[in-house]
Parts: structure tokens; sequence; C-alpha cells
């Protein structure tokens, strides 16, 4: 085999398995969208940093999964009873241009850090109604 034959072979196996990987990502976000409970919405954290995903009401934890991975874990787990819904606001000028148009930005506190999402008003309603929906600490008590 000539060095032209082996290169070309090359080639089209990096073309091969990066378009098995498109496809598995494309299989992963259909099927994490095909499940109940799952929203897309964007995170940011403590960096400042927004990141596109698909959050996914998992009992009583909020998954949060990339949009671009491979993973078929989440990337964060937040527990229900440790979210706290502090309001909705539209996106500020800064923040606009690094998510979506048309969605709300949505500010959390989880166990005391604070915790941005941003996804459409329908979505932030079901959102709101599940973390409302969920137990309070404390208030499950018997005395």
């Amino acid at each position: 085999m000539g060095d032209s034959v082996v290169v070309t072979l090359g080639i089209a196996a990096i073309v091969v398995i990066i378009l098995g990987a498109l496809c598995l990502v494309g299989v992963r976000r259909i099927n994490l969208r095909r499940a109940l409970g799952t929203i897309d919405a964007s995170i940011c954290l403590a960096t400042g940093q927004w990141q596109m995903g698909v959050c996914r009401f998992q009992g009583a934890e909020l998954e949060w999964f990339r949009m671009f991975s491979l993973s078929p874990t989440p990337r964060y787990s937040f527990e229900r009873n440790k979210l706290e819904l502090i309001q909705r606001r539209e996106p500020r000028e800064g923040e606009a241009s690094r998510i979506q148009p048309g969605t709300v930005v949505v500010e959390l506190n989880y166990a005391g850090e604070e915790l941005l999402l941003a996804m459409r008003f329908d979505e932030y309603t079901g959102l709101s109604s599940w973390l409302e929906a969920g137990p309070r600490p404390g208030l499950n008590r018997l005395d």
C-alpha cells in the first residue's frame, strides 16, 4: 500500500468516528427529551459562564445534562428540598447574547449557592410547580 492510501484510510476513519459521535449525541438528546419531566435549560453557576443543556425532574432531584455530550449521567444534580426559588427575570444586557432568545432567567439558591437557569416561560411554570409540590424541611415532622 502506498502512503496516499494509508492517509486516505486514516482520514476516512476519522470522518466515520466523528459522524458516529455526532449520531450518538443526537440519539442521546432525543432520548433525554422523550422522557417526561425534561426541559431545555441553560445553566450558569458561580463561574458566570452559561452552558446549554437539558434539565430533568427525577423524583426528588433536578438533574442537568450537557447539551453536547455522550455521558448518560447528569453533569449536576440538585436535591429538591435544598433548592429555593428566588425570582424570575428577563435576561440582563450581558446575558441576552449568551442564552437563547425568548427565555426567562430563573434565580435559585441551592444550599447557599446562587444558581441561574434560563428557560422558556412555560417551562419555568413547570419548574416552579415541581418545587412547590415538594416537601419542605421541618413541615412534615410530627411533634
